[in-house]
């Protein structure tokens, strides 16, 4: 009986502290990622629906891919310029309209360009959401706050997926409608229950270091690259890895996604609660190169063991807690070495990194799967979660050492 009450306390502490503001954008991201449900069959619609070649479909992805970038440097630039809650509110709201336009699309040329422009607006909303929980979120828990933004996530794409199929076999038109209208429905509730914050105050140019230009700031160039290494290893899970389950294990499509959500309930049960025990313990760094090790020894599991379907859980579950590992605690080591001012640039290349990976993760993974096979791809993706891992490690010995200098010089 004690266990139960001690448990029930901890998700009490775990979830209590976060400010109301914390609680409506995740509300805002849960509906706004419950309505994803165009680009989970986007290939799909082209494919069978619109009778597009796979190259042609391929291409039309890869002008999404491109678009994210273009909005990752544009959201975080206009974040800086304008503030990030107008550029959240117009990016949701514009993408809704999006999204209903590329419905009525039709040759391969609207489609691209108009898959270009809603990606590009889109994704201006991720580097100012980030922003947006810095904003919203006291320091001492800022990163539960990013934990429980995760969550909301998590929870959205677990929910919109299942529906867009549901709806995609009645129509696809609706699909590209209810999209639209669950993007325009955040935007709307964001704007009714969110104070809006102004754009940060610009500071006099001659008081402004070198160092704050995020090209300056080394040590977080650095870990963009081991970030971006991490992220390509770690989205085989959702590229890769299902393809091997279908080809190599045999498994039908339900298990498959059944298999999936694995990922999104571990998120939702396990995540708010082990940030909650860990966060200020131990460097950020050290937590995420702890969690690149874990998703190396997942792909292992793949690549040395028998493809049973009992070893698709325990993959599974190890890159789950991996992932948990690395990205709340990679947001929050950020932010930390951000400021008001510059925080839209760290964010944008942050973002970017992410994009570049899901652009690098399927294509390096395809093609090494054609020529080489599933096994040695596994273990390719093994080493580089132990390149980024290691990476992180030394970032911080590099971090404690720069302050160990500092301390004595001082």
């Amino acid at each position: 009986m004690n266990l139960v009450k001690q448990t029930i306390r901890l998700y009490q502490n775990a979830y209590t502290g976060l400010s109301p503001a914390t609680w409506w954008l995740s509300l805002v991201l849960l509906i706004n990622r419950s309505g994803t449900m165009v680009i989970p069959f986007m290939t799909v619609y082209l494919t069978q629906h619109l009778h597009f070649s796979i190259a042609q479909a391929g291409l039309v992805m890869a002008c999404f891919g491109t678009g994210a970038i273009v909005g990752a440097l544009l959201g975080g630039w206009l974040s800086d310029k304008i503030g990030f809650y107008h550029v959240q509110f117009w990016s949701l709201f514009s993408n809704g309209l999006l999204f209903i336009l590329l419905g009525q699309m039709r040759t391969f040329e609207q489609i691209c360009v108009c898959v270009f422009v809603m990606s590009s607006v889109g994704d201006a909303f991720r580097p100012a959401n980030s922003i947006a929980i810095a904003a919203y979120s006291a320091p001492e828990n800022r990163t539960r706050s990013y934990a429980l933004n995760r969550l909301a996530v998590n929870l959205g794409w677990s929910v919109g997926p299942a529906i867009g199929g549901i709806l995609a076999s009645f129509s696809y038109q609706l699909l590209f409608w209810v999209d639209g209208f669950t993007c325009m429905a955040a935007a709307v509730l964001m704007r009714i229950f969110l104070p809006p914050v102004a754009a940060p105050k610009k500071e006099i140019k001659k008081d402004v270091v070198k160092e704050d230009k995020v090209w300056h700031d080394h040590i977080y160039l650095w870990f963009l690259l081991f970030a971006t290494i991490n992220a390509i290893c770690l989205f085989q899970f959702s590229s890769i890895v299902p393809l091997y389950y279908k080809e190599v294990m045999h498994m039908e499509e339900w298990l498959i996604g059944l298999n999936m959500s694995i990922n999104g309930i571990l998120i939702a049960v396990v995540e708010m609660v082990m940030v909650y025990h860990l966060d200020g313990t131990k460097p950020n760094l050290i937590f995420i190169a702890r969690g690149a090790m874990m998703v190396c020894s997942a792909y292992l599991l793949l690549a040395f063991l028998p493809p049973v379907w009992a070893l698709a859980m325990f993959f599974m579950v190890t890159i789950t807690f991996g992932e948990m590992f690395c990205l709340p605690f990679m947001n929050s080591f950020w932010i930390g070495r951000s400021r008001d001012h510059n925080r839209g640039q760290y964010a944008a290349l942050y973002t970017i990194s992410y994009s570049l990976a899901n652009i690098v993760s399927p294509t390096t993974g395809a093609f090494v799967v054609q020529h080489l096979g599933f096994k040695p791809w596994w273990a390719i993706t093994a080493l580089g979660c132990v390149l980024s891992g290691s990476g992180f490690w030394w970032l911080q010995q590099k971090i404690a050492r720069s302050r160990k200098t500092e301390s004595v010089l001082s």
